[in-house]
């Protein structure tokens, strides 16, 4: 069957079955959609380059207004303004899976922008909460503007050209109070401390960034990072110390912190495998629902970063992946391969649609909390591997060939996009019928992923398996202010 009927084929069942609820959680949020720009703030188109990706910097800017247009590029735009940018790039990234798909390799030949699309791609679904939305913030330690080494807040420069400058971050629209008022705290703890700041690990310093992590309840969880350098642990006690006392009885209790952490580390990044995180305060965890299913969050756990759009993507996701055509009186059944399942959250919302949920994640931590989190809501038909997709999912798809057609796949990678074993093994499975991508980044490692999933069978590249096609695409808007948002691409064969 060709791709054209193929494609009209699928847009209309699946549309019957599902396009009517991901077009009501639009028509839900669409009567918000139009929040004009904050007062004293001047649209202007003129300040974007092709593709908005960069900020001309003037320097009658303000470094308030540079690191807004660093942090939150969209800022001066009004929300309906951010949608419409947002719509038409995911068109665009989208037309060239369509051209590459109709065998169209010179996209130089006519306007680079065009759209061909071959699959339906909806209105972008809003975020249902545009201004402090963000449940998870870092924020950074370096030189102030007015060199002050120990200012708390977010860079503008790099430090490839050596220009690097820190600013307070409380004019983001996207930050919410709690974690702004956390950061104002922690510099005032770091400026009265006798440590100096670590800026570059060869250079000495301990004090380093503070991650703040809230949830809808309001209850509050930070992470203090320190390079212990060459401090004896009795030494890094007296400053673990100074810094509860100061979170718990001093100046920094207006933050009503429920979770207080601490990780050494000489490291830029660590893991909590290589460099425990100690709970030097309170609970060991938060907790958030989503779609009425509750989940633990760890110090070092992905959740979405935007909660209240989380459950417009999750139950995108739920209603693309598992149609419900029973009017949620029964299980669609069959199986559900959650590949990179994180936590679990899609898995779980989707638990009471099918038989059995086997889910695949890297990330230790993260499959203990998605264990905890099935328990926790009384989820018994889950599964959770830990281990990289590209080793467990070969041995696995043998075990799962008797699904027949009641297999259903669900990937939702980071930024690096699925490896090539992951997408052999996906696409040499006979019995996926129906795969849902979800992607922050479709223009990046993604489009690689797209394209092999859709290409014709390669022997050389051993993609033996029939092709998918894609159906339906749906663009959820998760960072207002920025030009980011999730895509759910939906497939078929």
């Amino acid at each position: 069957m060709t791709l054209a009927a193929t494609c009209s084929r699928s847009v209309t069942s699946v549309k019957r079955a599902i396009l009517c609820s991901v077009t009501k959680t639009s028509l839900l949020f669409s009567a918000n959609n139009s929040v004009p720009a904050d007062q004293g703030k001047q649209p202007s188109k003129k300040r974007w380059r092709k593709g908005h990706k960069k900020v001309l910097i003037a320097e009658h800017l303000s470094w308030e207004e540079r690191l807004a247009d660093v942090v939150t590029p969209l800022w001066r735009l009004s929300y309906d303004e951010q949608l419409e940018l947002k719509q038409k790039n995911q068109e665009r990234i989208l037309s060239q899976l369509s051209r590459h798909l109709l065998g169209d390799f010179q996209p130089h030949s006519s306007s680079p922008d065009r759209c061909n699309l071959i699959f339906p791609v909806l209105p972008i679904l809003p975020s249902p909460v545009r201004d402090g939305y963000r449940n998870k913030s870092t924020f950074s330690v370096n030189r102030g503007v007015d060199g002050n080494q120990k200012t708390v807040g977010f860079y503008v420069g790099t430090g490839k050209e050596g220009n690097i400058v820190c600013i307070n971050g409380d004019h983001l629209l996207n930050m919410p109070e709690k974690h702004k008022l956390v950061a104002r705290c922690y510099q005032d703890f770091i400026r009265l401390s006798s440590l100096e700041p670590c800026l570059q690990f060869h250079t000495g310093g301990h004090w380093r960034e503070v991650t703040v992590r809230t949830n809808a309840e309001g209850h509050t969880m930070a992470i203090v990072y320190f390079h212990p350098q060459t401090l004896t642990p009795e030494e890094v006690a007296v400053h673990k110390a100074e810094l509860v006392d100061y979170f718990t009885h001093g100046p920094g209790s207006v933050c009503q912190l429920d979770s207080l952490f601490f990780q050494e580390s000489a490291m830029t990044r660590c893991t909590h495998e290589e460099s425990p995180y100690q709970l030097l305060y309170g609970r060991t965890h938060i907790y958030e629902e989503v779609l009425d299913f509750k989940f633990r969050i760890s110090a070092d756990a992905f959740f979405q970063v935007n909660q209240a759009a989380a459950q417009v993507l999750y139950g995108t996701v739920r209603d693309l992946c598992v149609p419900d055509q029973t009017g949620g009186q029964k299980k669609v059944g069959g199986t559900l391969l959650d590949v990179c399942c994180g936590t679990g959250a899609i898995g779980i919302t989707m638990s009471p649609r099918v038989d059995r949920i086997i889910g695949i994640e890297i990330i230790e931590q993260a499959v203990e909390d998605a264990t905890h989190n099935a328990a926790l809501n009384n989820v018994l038909n889950c599964e959770f591997i830990a281990g990289k997709a590209e080793v467990v999912l070969p041995g696995l798809m043998s075990q799962l060939s008797s699904a027949g057609r009641g297999l259903t796949a669900v990937v939702n990678p980071a930024r690096a996009g699925l490896h090539h074993k992951v997408i052999r093994a996906l696409r040499n499975q006979p019995a996926i019928r129906r795969l849902l991508y979800v992607s922050c980044k479709p223009d990046g490692e993604a489009m690689r992923n797209f394209k092999e999933l859709c290409c014709a069978p390669d022997p050389k590249k051993k993609l033996t398996g029939e092709a998918f096609s894609p159906i339906l695409a749906v663009p959820v808007d998760m960072f207002p202010h920025t030009p980011h948002c999730e895509l759910v691409l939906l497939f078929e064969r």
